[in-house]
Order: structure tokens, then C-alpha cells, then sequence
């Protein structure tokens, strides 16, 4: 059970396959490994080694192996054609709650908060000095970053570009090839994120760049990223006429797989959130208490024996209970 393992047993998030895509098979669970069943072969599949497993059409799971991946700290996302989402998550590969705990703080502070983003932009202006910048002037030399960005793509690879479109959640609705691209790809760089984020048991929804939604700061962790991988995919993939999701979706796994992407992520988020400090990521007993004077206080102990210490002679118990009415006469 996963309340009894060590933070060793489970595999660390940077150490994953980034995902596996599966559709039209049976998903099940066999002792630790899930087992996909399809008309030409069974495939067992450490469960503990998968970031996300990404269910496609036609398939179907059940709730032991649902159960595995949960306790395993693999995300789960069912997919389809519209794109590539996160729709689950298990319990993360860490117990510990210290980066969350670090993020809740900085995201609380403004001042904290406003170094992170700055942090952030300063990943994407290498060798420029960001440190005095206020939010508005990093949107605006975002902005202009982004524009060129997608210029320069495009006459790198022939593609033409008139200007981002899309709707929110549907890739496929508006917007010309390379903007449908875009949005796939984008989707599946949300979800692998996603996955990094709830491995490292932090919490999607407290973005320190974007704010108010649920997936927060897995928008602030991809955008650091969607120049050197999804931007350039997008446009090489329509240069190819590869404009499906299925191609969308090879392409980014095969570009996470070789650039080490993952332990990029996690390396980038632990330094965006413990510079200048140091928080335990793995401590050896995470059941503690929280008290007001003394710090964490161990959990599992009767504290009622410290209590019982306490008391002397001159203490006064008063006990009540219920009240008692008279029972109405037969």
C-alpha cells in the first residue's frame, strides 16, 4: 500500500518515460505491472515507470489497474481527437509536502511571488537583466519574444503565418494548419507538465505568471518551453503536411524522449522554487503535526499522555450529557 511505502520505492518523476499512448485495447493490472491486451499482443508495462499513459479511443481499463497507475504516481489522461489533456493524476512519486508548502508561500507573498516570475522570464531572456522588471514590461518583451519567435519559423520552413487562432480546449476549431498544430502540441506539452507537477506533488492551480485557473502553473511551466520544442515541431510538422494528432503526438514524444525533457522540467522547477533556500524533498518521516510554538510535532503518538502528566489534585473535570425527558405516558 502506498501509505506504507518509501519515497525510494517509487521511481522519481525525472527518471519516467515521458508516456505511452494506447487505443482500442484492454488495460488491466497484473501483480505491479499493467498489462495492455489487444487483438495481437500483450504488453506488460511497469507501472512506476510511466509519467502519463495517455488512453485513446476504444480502450478500456480497469479499476485494479486504475488503482496500480493512482498508487504508482502515474497520470492518466483519456484523449481522443481533439487533443492531448491530462484528465487524472496519482498520488505523485514524492510523500513529501515541502515543495508544496514552498510554493503556498511564494504564491502568498507578492514579493516572493514577483521574483519567481521574474525567474521565469529570465529563462527565456538569457544574459539580459530582468531583476527590475515589473510584470507589465515582461509581458510586453514576451509578447515581442513570441512574435518573432513564430516569424522566424516560419521563414525557416516555408510555412506562412498570419497570427495565432485557436479556442481554448478545442485545437481543431479555428485557425489554419500550423494553428491547429500549435494547439496539439501544446496540449500534449500541458499534459507532460502536468505529470511533472502532481509527481512532484505541488499543486497545478498556484501559478506565479497566470492565475485564477485550476491549471495555473502548469500554463506558467510550459511556456518556458514551447520555443525550444512545441513552437518548431508545429511548423515543421505542417512544412511536412503531418497534420493529424496522431502525428502531433509522435513527434513530441520523440523530441521529449531524446532531449531529456522531463528531468529538465523538474530540474527547472525545484530551482524556481528553492533559490536561495532548501527544502526537503523526501524527509524521513513525513507524518508530522503542526504546532504553533515548537514546529512539526511527530504524528502517530498518544499526545494524550502528555496531557495526562498535567494533571493534579485540584483539577475539576465536568462531564454532560445528553438531556433526558420523560417518556410520554402509554
Amino acid at each position: 500500500m502506498w501509505w506504507l511505502a518509501r519515497p525510494q520505492d517509487v521511481h522519481r518523476i525525472e527518471d519516467r518515460v515521458s508516456f505511452v499512448y494506447v487505443e482500442r485495447c484492454h488495460v488491466d493490472r497484473d501483480e505491479n505491472a499493467v498489462v495492455i491486451i489487444n487483438r495481437e499482443r500483450t504488453v506488460r508495462l511497469p507501472a512506476a515507470m510511466v509519467a502519463v499513459l495517455m488512453i485513446g479511443p476504444g480502450t478500456r481499463v480497469t479499476h485494479a489497474a486504475i488503482n496500480l497507475l493512482a498508487n504508482s504516481g502515474t497520470a492518466v489522461s483519456w484523449v481522443g481527437e481533439q487533443g492531448v489533456r491530462m484528465y487524472a493524476s496519482g498520488l505523485g512519486a514524492t510523500r513529501s509536502a515541502g515543495l508544496l508548502t514552498r510554493q503556498a508561500y511564494l504564491v502568498s507573498h507578492p514579493k516572493e511571488r514577483l521574483a519567481v516570475a521574474r525567474r521565469m522570464y529570465a529563462m527565456r531572456f538569457p544574459g539580459e537583466d530582468v531583476t527590475s522588471a515589473s510584470m507589465q514590461q515582461l509581458r510586453g518583451r514576451e509578447g515581442m519574444r513570441i512574435k518573432r519567435l513564430y516569424k522566424q519559423q516560419s521563414a525557416r520552413t516555408g510555412v506562412p503565418w498570419s497570427g495565432r487562432a485557436y479556442v481554448p480546449g478545442q485545437p481543431n476549431e479555428r485557425g489554419d494548419d500550423v494553428n491547429r498544430v500549435l494547439s496539439l502540441s501544446h496540449g500534449c506539452l500541458y499534459a507532460i507538465c502536468h505529470a511533472v507537477i502532481t509527481g512532484l506533488g505541488l499543486s497545478p492551480g498556484l501559478g506565479f505568471v497566470h492565475t485564477g485557473n485550476a491549471l495555473s502553473f502548469v500554463m506558467d511551466i510550459a511556456d518556458l518551453y514551447k520555443g525550444q520544442y512545441t513552437i518548431p515541431i508545429a511548423f515543421d510538422l505542417t512544412a511536412q503536411h503531418l497534420t493529424t494528432e496522431r502525428d502531433v503526438r509522435t513527434a513530441c514524444r520523440d523530441q521529449i524522449a531524446t532531449g531529456h525533457f522531463m528531468a529538465q522540467i523538474v530540474k527547472d522547477i525545484i530551482a524556481l522554487l528553492t533559490a536561495g533556500t532548501t527544502v526537503d524533498l523526501q524527509p524521513d518521516d513525513v507524518n508530522v503535526l503542526w504546532d504553533e510554538h515548537s514546529g512539526p510535532v511527530p504524528g502517530g503518538t498518544n499526545w494524550a499522555e502528555l496531557l495526562a502528566a498535567e494533571i493534579s489534585a485540584d483539577t475539576i473535570f465536568g462531564i454532560t450529557g445528553p438531556e433526558l425527558h420523560p417518556s410520554p405516558a402509554l
